[in-house]
């Protein structure tokens, strides 16, 4: 606490001298602790608030009491580094290398938003993610942790993002270490910034990792290492689905759908769009050409071309209404988290809905069920989901659109609505000028083919009701 009164001015008259008098700061309510010297001296000198959180100084306490030795994470590592920044310039997908951000970094199967072109001014080798590595945000949202596996091998990673080699029998151990309430809290208290946070990685020095024996290690090694196995099996199931997919409909890559060209000479790109086609939109992403390219490909190659709200789709459709939150604390309501995390396994920042306040919206509205789909619609709108059997029960975000689909669809139109083709259509249909949001009726009216072979149909709808129980 660096003071516990204010002094405050008065009597601001020309040539008059200002009174002083002092106010007293409240003390309920304002979270401080007392820092020693040499507290702030082994912080390497650093004076930010966040090096002494209470949380934090909680964290340390609990591993100088545990009952293991502890070890700076140097020590379980061979290196720390992450690549020199560089000017960043993007490109079409077909042109360039796909590129992922540190905000995919917790997603089981994330998917490029960005492609880097050639010219870019760096080492691409560099930007490569090694097998084995444990990858950690370095700047904005700090204390993201995931260990790269066969899904992102060789995958071209951000240069924000901080790669820890760790010695070969303590990954999983690490990885699990770091994703813990005590290892985490201890993590981001490194972090500097006033507006932008980050961490160094020479700020690893100062995290101390409790070993315990080598059974216990061993063990928690193995099981994290195997859920990571577990995760890149029921991605190659989803890609394999996926190429099911598109082998039956004949889908071209999304780049040769579009038209090469558009019409006039004017300098900017244009279309034009009959009268009779305006469906009482005036906004020209609705009407782009590769909409309707997709569309007349579709009806081309599949036996019908029917909508998500046909009945034979969909059984039911939800969009909760919006309303006040009311939180409680872990343990004392129903697990709830939002659009951001649905591509997450273990959603990183859940947050608790009171029962009392919210029983009947939970029981009618906000509940998850196991292999519903779910559909951002707000924000960043198209982002899908199947819900897997360890959501079943807890609550979402009223800003998601539930799919409650028949058993015979759920893991094919689960496949189709996550392709690059289907985010093309969704995101025409949405409005907004500066949110851009998705409602009902807009995703009943999306294109769903059903394809020739039905047995095939059956078999992509296997696979992805299969992967996620991996």
């Amino acid at each position: 606490m660096v003071a516990s009164a204010v002094a405050l001015k008065s009597g601001y008259r020309q040539n008059a001298q200002p009174k002083v008098r002092y106010a007293e700061l409240p003390q309920e309510g304002v979270k401080w602790c007392a820092v020693t010297l040499s507290d702030v001296l082994s912080a390497k000198k650093r004076l930010e608030a966040t090096v002494f959180d209470l949380r934090g100084k909680y964290a340390r306490e609990v591993i100088a009491d545990c009952r293991w030795e502890s070890v700076p994470l140097p020590q379980l590592t061979t290196d720390a580094y992450y690549p020199g920044r560089f000017k960043r310039i993007y490109c079409e997908a077909f042109e360039g290398e796909p590129f992922y951000l540190p905000s995919q970094l917790t997603e089981i199967y994330p998917k490029p938003d960005k492609y880097i072109s050639a010219q870019t001014k760096c080492d691409i080798s560099e930007l490569r993610l090694k097998l084995g590595d444990i990858l950690l945000t370095r700047s904005g949202t700090i204390g993201s942790v995931t260990i790269v596996s066969k899904t992102l091998e060789n995958a071209v990673y951000s240069d924000d993002v901080i790669r820890v080699t760790p010695k070969k029998d303590d990954v999983g151990f690490l990885y699990a270490y770091l994703r813990s309430d005590i290892g985490n809290t201890i993590l981001q208290t490194n972090q500097y910034g006033s507006v932008i946070q980050h961490i160094e990685p020479e700020h690893l020095s100062n995290i101390p990792v409790p070993i315990p024996s080598e059974h216990i290690k061993r063990r928690i090694n193995d099981l994290v290492l195997r859920s990571f196995d577990l995760r890149d099996e029921s991605n190659t199931m989803i890609d394999c689905a996926a190429a099911m997919l598109i082998n039956a409909l004949e889908l071209p890559p999304l780049h040769k759908l579009r038209p090469e060209k558009f019409e006039g000479s004017a300098d900017v790109d244009n279309f034009s769009v009959k009268l009779s086609n305006l469906a009482g939109r005036l906004d020209g992403s609705y009407h782009v050409p590769i909409v309707s390219a997709i569309t007349e490909h579709l009806r081309a190659h599949a036996a019908e071309v029917t909508t998500v709200g046909d009945q034979r789709v969909s059984m039911d459709i939800i969009l909760p209404g919006r309303f006040k939150r009311v939180y409680v604390e872990k343990g004392q309501g129903q697990v709830f988290f939002s659009g951001k995390n649905i591509t997450e396994l273990d959603p990183s920042d859940k947050k608790y809905l009171s029962f009392s306040q919210h029983n009947k919206r939970i029981k009618e509205q906000l509940t998850i069920r196991r292999n519903m789909i779910l559909v951002t619609c707000s924000g960043t709108v198209g982002r899908i989901a199947l819900v897997p059997e360890h959501w079943d029960n807890w609550t979402m975000t009223h800003d998601i659109i539930r799919l409650v689909s028949t058993s015979e669809m759920q893991g094919y139109l689960y496949i189709w609505l996550q392709s690059e083709y289907a985010y093309k259509l969704i995101e025409a249909m949405a409005y907004g000028s500066v949110v851009p949001h998705i409602e009902v009726l807009h995703m009943e009216k999306i294109p769903v083919p059903i394809l020739k072979d039905a047995g095939a149909q059956a078999e992509i709808n296997r696979l992805a009701l299969q992967a996620p129980s991996q």
